[in-house]
């Protein structure tokens, strides 16, 4: 009877000596898919801790700051050019002469807008030529030529158009003679 036994434990183990293998390669395949995710939880786990502390002193950034050249194009305008060159002096001691062609600027294809500046041409000269007169020789120099066209700009929209806005002001030509 020892002898069956002893036969009986060989024939369920397979060959003599070696154990029995456990289902084949799925079990095998499976095994490895468990390590690599549970690896990869453990680096995703670490990283997000290591994120989290190193920037624990630091403000998060939730807005990226970007350039205004990027943001938006810059609106096309339709240019009111019929205004003409205006000649005035600088309120100087010894005032100078002051030649300017000024454009005004608005929305593309706005018909009120142009038809309001041709009916208000005459005060709108009328206050470019004033604008100049109140200005010295060192208040026209160019680096202040785009506050000027604000100041303009600002001027035209709240005191002699009443119905539209103009959008820019520039300046065709600007010249101060000294004399």
């Amino acid at each position: 009877m020892a002898d069956e036994d002893d036969l009986d434990v060989g024939e369920e183990g397979g060959e003599a000596g070696k154990p029995a293998r456990g289902g084949g390669i799925i079990p095998t395949i499976l095994k490895w898919v468990a390590i690599v995710v549970g690896a990869i939880i453990l680096i995703v786990t670490v990283v997000v801790i290591t994120m989290n502390i190193m920037n624990k002193n630091s403000p998060s950034q939730t807005v990226i700051p970007t350039s205004e050249d990027y943001v938006k194009s810059r609106e096309v305008l339709d240019w009111y050019s019929s205004i003409g060159q205006i000649r005035t002096k600088t309120s100087d001691a010894n005032p100078c002469s002051v030649v300017v062609e000024v454009v005004l600027g608005y929305k593309t294809q706005d018909k009120v807008t142009s038809t309001e500046i041709t009916q208000r041409q005459i005060e709108i000269k009328d206050f470019i030529r004033r604008y100049f007169t109140q200005k010295s020789a060192s208040e026209l120099k160019p680096q202040n030529e785009r506050e000027m066209q604000i100041e303009i700009r600002n001027s035209i929209n709240d005191d002699i158009l009443t119905n539209s806005k103009i959008k820019d002001v520039r300046f065709m030509s600007l010249e101060v003679i000294e004399q």
